[in-house]
């Protein structure tokens, strides 16, 4: 399963994308450390499986606490919390 972390505004569409399948096999857990912005914890799901989340107070706020991080290149290299995450399971839209 895709769980989408994020929000649409007037500026744009931002979302971080993690894949459950991916990030339930995970023991490293590098996202929470490889954010710089701190975004990600670990919590428990409906099932019992402990999953990366981004933290719920900045959901809506991606667009301005990703801003240093964010790609300007095309194609954009990864973000830092992409680049820790030795699953893959985490993308981004912006």
């Amino acid at each position: 399963m895709i769980a989408n972390y994020g929000c649409e505004d007037g500026s744009g569409i931002y979302y971080i994308r993690i894949d459950t399948g991916k990030c339930g096999d995970c023991q490293l857990r590098g996202c929470v450390g490889g954010c710089p912005q701190e975004l990600f914890v670990i919590e428990e799901d409906d099932w019992g499986d402990e999953m990366a989340v981004v933290r719920e107070d900045r959901r809506r706020t991606l667009q301005a606490v990703c801003a240093a991080c964010k790609p300007q290149d095309r194609p954009p290299d990864p973000l830092p919390c992409q680049s820790a995450c030795d699953r893959q399971a985490i993308e981004h839209t912006w």
